[in-house]
């Protein structure tokens, strides 16, 4: 079972081919009207700006169905709290949510997120973690920026078949990364959700629909920007400053490799040519060397936080899509509207 990891903040756009039939023992999630609830809460309590708010999701697998039926949060602790088990804080949990027969199962976990910047390292290990130990585990990732501009952002994804292999060997180098044929779109693949509610609570939510005010229902007509673009293309600036650091990093060590090739090549010419020379005058070779110790090759720079970097670009690059898209046919309706008077 993973402790509970800081990442940075998380979005809702595809990350992965979401297309055609999932390489995954889960085809569909459903989860309770409750837990959005309860994930939505969590954030509202303990969220601050980029802070992020992270939970356990428990349920049960019915055939290819994930059903997400509860969950319950990680506390907020500081350094100080250096005795604080966080394993053994979920394990109490869900034996209390056992004694009171309520689903106690764990499936996965959950995490906020903050402009869409959930695609990290410290996401990756965790859901390694989850997904090694427990199959059918998937990470909810949940946008209260987007949320907040009026449709839930609720998404699940889980790690391809493809990166679990790469994590189980731990070959993150350009070769082995080269080998397995990986991608940044074939990190993680993103499960279709389908909240499901009780007939009572349909029937609350329509009642509440017809009680809202027009007023409320014209914000989205509302035909500013905020500052939801600019900031998201500062976020996607910066990643690409640091894609920019990482491929001079490789270039370097390209060069640095090609370098000790001719150097190596070199040197075992001049052995030859003089192990010919020797051979001429009648003299033994030259006794054999361990190249390998007298040219030992360069490390390779870790291309799996590239690959992060770039699911991270094209993470930020859905959402400005998605959000100028938006705003791009209200100004185009406003001009129709303003036109026909």
């Amino acid at each position: 079972m993973a402790s509970r990891k800081e990442t940075g903040a998380a979005s809702s756009t595809p990350m992965a081919s979401t297309g055609g039939t999932l390489d995954s023992p889960v085809k569909q999630i459903q989860i309770e009207g409750l837990v959005v609830l309860k994930i939505i809460k969590h954030y509202q309590e303990e969220g601050q700006g980029s802070e992020v708010v992270q939970g356990v999701l428990l349920g049960l697998v019915v055939d290819d169905r994930l059903e997400i039926t509860n969950c319950f949060p990680f506390p907020q602790h500081t350094e100080d709290d250096a005795d604080f088990d966080e394993v053994q804080y979920q394990m109490e949990m869900m034996r209390s949510l056992r004694h009171v027969n309520i689903d106690h199962l764990h499936v996965g976990w959950y995490q906020s997120t903050y402009y869409g910047s959930f695609v990290s390292r410290a996401l990756l290990d965790s859901q390694f973690s989850y997904q090694h130990a427990i199959e059918e585990s998937v990470v909810l990732i949940y946008d209260p920026i987007k949320t907040a501009q009026g449709s839930l952002s609720l998404k699940a994804y889980r790690l391809t078949p493809k990166l679990m292999e790469i994590c189980k060997e731990k070959d993150f180098t350009p070769e082995g990364l080269k080998k397995a044929n990986i991608g940044f779109e074939h990190m993680f693949e993103e499960v279709p959700i389908v909240i499901k509610n009780s007939h009572l609570i349909n029937v609350l939510l329509w009642d509440l629909e017809d009680k809202s005010t027009v007023a409320d229902k014209h914000e989205l007509l509302n035909l500013s920007s905020s500052n939801h673009l600019e900031k998201s293309l500062q976020l996607l600036m910066d990643r690409v400053d640091d894609m920019s650091q990482d491929i001079v990093k490789y270039n370097t060590y390209s060069r640095n490799l090609s370098k000790q090739q001719q150097q190596k090549h070199q040197y075992l010419q001049r052995r030859q040519q003089e192990n010919a020379q020797r051979q001429s005058r009648g003299e033994p070779p030259l006794p054999e060397e361990d190249i390998t110790k007298m040219f030992k090759p360069p490390q390779p720079p870790p291309r799996m936080d590239t690959l992060l970097i770039a699911g991270q670009i094209n993470n930020y690059c859905q959402n400005v899509k998605e959000f100028t898209s938006q705003n791009l046919g209200k100004l185009f309706m406003a001009e129709a509207l303003q036109g026909h008077n």
